[in-house]
């Protein structure tokens, strides 16, 4: 069901990416927007290669994985602060290049996958077991604590959702009430001492630490913004698409909207399709929402079940902060619509989570599999057995 629900996304995903991305094609490009169609087709096709070749691996390979993988994130974090680049115009230390292909790949995607599954392996190895809050800082609220140190100066809201699935994920495993209130706490001190320092020290932090925080403030003062203009075309794009939409490719407000094609694809999908285009788009995800739920519910170990919910939960949750931030419930996060907004480092790393929910999907009917043939061979009668030997 889940590979079902993935492909009508990507295969839906072409109607608004070809039609959103000529904003994109007329101001860093030769106004064509076949070559972004030709690259949304590659990434998805790469990306659902991802989902294949994940799904053959066992899940519990990826406990040790993550361990791995941790300070090699970091490093690419670290990377990212010194050596960060543009992407279509965007000034903002979130990507890097890659050197043979010539491709940029944002490094916290990558981080967000990494770090749900190290959490989950640590809460399944305490699962069973008192800790005080003082044995839990070194093996699980450091990691987590340096990785979004590293995240929070180029990009806030890919921070703060990281943070919010953390949080979720370890209340679901069971750890201590009181322990989070100290974590929260904690988080919210430092996102505040860091905010105070920024706005002292202007030129310590890079450009886009003054780009969130005014953000936030904005959103909260009602001021007259980029971002307000960016909403306000947004909003007019969903006013004008009614109940059925003006039609396929018959936007207009592509032409105005900055990032139609991937921040703000949700309101170009509206415009065109209408209510119905926006709330089946939102159904399809609250349906993944739904399958995580009973892949997880059956899992065969604590692990698997956390997993599931670590590294497929914060699609959804992506999913619906991108649709909020079109209707103005949020304020502007750069956060793209999975598996339909375009851009390949969201699209892979979309499909890596799903591939990972897919591998403890596969191990459970395996599983499963085995105990039917076990049984159907126990309850076999000898003497057929015999028979059919001689």
């Amino acid at each position: 069901m889940i590979w079902a629900i993935a492909g009508l996304l990507a295969i839906f995903s072409f109607i608004p990416v070809y039609s959103a991305s000529s904003n994109v094609a007329y101001l860093y490009g030769d106004g064509s927007t076949f070559q972004y169609l030709v690259s949304h087709f590659i990434h998805l096709f790469l990306g659902f290669a991802i989902i294949y070749a994940v799904h053959k691996i066992p899940y519990h390979y990826f406990r040790g994985l993550s361990i791995l993988m941790i300070p090699i994130v970091i490093l690419l974090l670290l990377y990212t602060l010194a050596q960060g680049t543009t992407i279509d115009g965007a000034n903002a230390s979130r990507w890097i290049k890659i050197p043979i292909i010539n491709k940029t790949f944002q490094t916290s995607t990558l981080a967000s996958v990494v770090l749900m599954i190290y959490v989950a392996r640590y809460l399944s190895k305490i699962h069973s077991k008192k800790v005080t809050f003082k044995e839990t800082i070194l093996p699980l609220w450091l990691p987590v604590g340096v990785i979004l140190a590293l995240i929070l100066p180029a990009n806030f809201s890919t921070t703060a959702i990281i943070f919010a699935m953390v949080l979720m994920l370890v209340f679901l495993g069971g750890y201590p009430l009181k322990y989070l209130g100290i974590i929260i706490a904690s988080g919210a001190l430092f996102l505040l001492l860091f905010g105070l320092t920024a706005k002292a020290f202007p030129g310590v932090f890079p450009n886009r630490v003054d780009t969130w925080i005014s953000r936030v403030e904005n959103f909260a003062n009602n001021e007259d913004t980029e971002a307000d203009y960016q909403i306000e075309r947004a909003k007019i794009a969903i006013a004008r698409g009614g109940v059925v939409g003006t039609g396929i490719g018959k936007s207009v407000q592509r032409n105005f909207l900055p990032q139609s094609s991937s921040d703000f694809i949700f309101a170009i999908i509206v415009e065109e399709m209408g209510l119905v285009g926006g709330i089946s788009v939102m159904l399809a995800y609250l349906f993944i929402l739904f399958r995580l739920i009973i892949v997880s519910t059956k899992a065969n170990t604590v692990f698997g079940k956390l997993l599931v919910i670590g590294v497929g939960l914060p699609i959804i949750f992506q999913a619906l902060i991108n649709m909020a931030v079109a209707v103005e419930l949020f304020p502007v996060t750069g956060q793209t619509l999975p598996l339909i907004s375009s851009g390949g480092s969201s699209i892979w790393m979309t499909c890596l989570a799903l591939g990972i929910v897919q591998s403890v999907s596969a191990k459970r009917e395996e599983i499963k599999q085995q105990e039917e043939i076990e049984t159907e061979e126990e309850s076999e009668n000898p003497l057929d057995v015999l028979s059919e030997a001689l």
